[in-house]
């Protein structure tokens, strides 16, 4: 193992390597969605049944002319275009008067125009994690495949969650692989809800009554939304009737909602998924996933992220749950650490505790441990602003990163300028609450290129692994493209300073 530096010790040479290879965003990269004219507007005046009547004017032959164009223009860049028709006819087909019966064509023409493009990256790409690929085939000695999430960003400041994949190795070389073709929307899936998420949702709303006891103490551990539906409906009557009835049920069917799961198609590759928002309280963006890869209590590897859901107004933190990257769970974070952006997850319980950093006061770097309830309770400060690269705040960039000598924590820090650095500090592997050394400048920093971009002077990441004794970082640089760095994990020890 390598040593740590004396405090005496300390070097102040440029550390990292930065790659050659950066990624940019491509406007070409969209996905379809359902448009409804007028609805984009502040004052709501829905066009969709004029819209129909003129439709429903046009000849056959006009029709399928202009069925055959939008299928020759837009076919190519979507995966199953007629499908997607079809189900945004069906969406609006209540508005087609009873009385009239349609050509297929016409259906898909009346789908098309209920749609639209949408260019999940064409603002900004930035803020990556990466984690190893599910698929590890085809790959030579020294080699890692790597799973990259990305933050996308367009139009509206909406922001997704889309993945790219990589090469590592042998030694330093990187090789990012293809990410081109049509990408695809994630599909809604029945869901297994948690109880325990349920009340914790409850707790911290402060809603304890009669009726919510009742629904608790009706429900499985887990349990489906039809469950969940049969539980409300056989409420006793004395309870319906009371005059917070209709208040309590609409927030109980609310947190329900937060949580859900999503798929994909088996043929669909990893870079061409996207995780695009599904609930009102994420409906203006799901932010800076951290991926890790973990080991789950049955000794099981699968993958869960944090993210952060944001509705234009409000955050609320987030996890996603997979084993192949396919087929996502998600469900909310709930207890005191998790009200704050930057909750980042131990890749393994440490002596049977669930732990967690966290940034729950807003400008420290703290620890939480999940309690029995599923709740994340108050952070134990780990790293607080102090130096003058970062006094306006400090966090975490990923989850820790297990190494022999503890737990290595890549951090940000923001400074003047709201200028952002990449740090480092080492947690104690068996009491993570330990901070047992830090490095004392910082790791990476926006250079004259990556300062310029959508928001200026960051650098940020949201997670990097270990691969061939190296450290490996993807990062977003001032919001407009992705850049790799890496450094032997023995050169970066030997720059640390031990805190006594």
């Amino acid at each position: 193992m390598t040593a740590i530096l004396d405090p005496h010790e300390v070097r102040t040479t440029s550390l990292v390597q930065r790659h050659a290879i950066t990624m940019q965003p491509d406007g070409r990269r969209v996905v379809i969605k359902l448009f409804v004219p007028g609805e984009d507007t502040q004052v709501v005046q829905n066009r969709a049944s004029r819209l129909i009547e003129r439709v429903l004017q046009l000849d056959e032959d006009e029709i399928g002319r202009l069925v055959d164009d939008v299928m020759t223009r837009f076919s190519g860049r979507h995966h199953d275009l007629l499908h997607t028709f079809q189900h945004h006819y069906d969406l609006v087909h209540h508005r087609v008067p009873a009385d009239v019966e349609l050509s297929p064509n016409a259906r898909t023409l009346i789908g098309a125009y209920f749609s639209h493009e949408y260019s999940v990256e064409s603002a900004a790409l930035c803020n990556p994690s990466m984690v190893p690929h599910p698929d590890q085939s085809g790959l030579g000695p020294g080699q890692l495949r790597v799973a990259i999430s990305l933050r996308q960003i367009g139009e509206g400041h909406i922001s997704s969650i889309g993945f790219c994949s990589a090469i590592l190795g042998p030694n330093d070389g990187i090789r990012l692989e293809d990410r081109a073709g049509p990408l695809v929307i994630s599909e809604r899936t029945g869901a297994r809800h948690q109880r325990d998420l349920l009340a914790a949702g409850l707790a911290e709303l402060e809603i304890d009554n009669e009726l919510t006891c009742s629904v608790l103490g009706s429900l499985p551990e887990r349990y489906d939304d039809e469950e969940f539906e049969e539980v409300l409906g056989h409420l006793p009557g004395e309870l319906l009737s009371r005059p917070t009835t209709g208040e309590t049920l609409g927030v109980l069917r609310e947190l329900v909602a937060t949580d859900y799961a999503v798929t994909f198609p088996a043929t669909v590759p990893l870079h061409q998924r996207v995780l695009w928002p599904a609930t009102p309280a994420e409906s203006n963006g799901m932010e800076d996933a951290r991926f890790v890869q973990v080991v789950e209590d049955d000794g099981r590897i699968s993958y869960q992220a944090t993210y952060t859901a944001y509705d234009g107004r409000q955050i609320g933190g987030r996890m996603l749950h997979t084993r192949d990257l396919r087929h996502f769970e998600v469900t909310a974070l709930r207890g005191p650490a998790a009200r704050n952006k930057g909750v980042a997850l131990f890749p393994r319980p440490v002596n049977g505790r669930h732990l967690a950093l966290c940034r729950s006061d807003g400008e420290t770097l703290g620890l939480s441990e999940r309690d029995e309830s599923n709740r994340w309770q108050e952070a134990v400060p780990l790293l607080m602003p102090h130096r003058g690269w970062d006094l306006i705040q400090v966090g975490n960039c990923g989850s820790p990163i297990e190494t022999d000598a503890g737990w290595l924590v890549l951090t940000h820090g923001v400074g003047p300028m709201r200028r952002y650095v990449i740090g480092a500090m080492m947690l104690d592997l068996e009491h993570p609450e330990r901070v047992i050394a830090d490095l004392p400048h910082g790791l990476l920093d926006p250079d004259e290129i990556e300062r310029e971009g959508y928001v200026p002077n960051v650098v940020y990441s949201c997670g990097g692994l270990l691969h061939g004794g190296r450290l490996w970082l993807p990062y977003g640089a001032s919001d407009v493209r992705v850049g790799f760095a890496s450094i032997p994990l023995g050169r970066l020890l030997d720059a640390m300073v031990v805190v006594p």
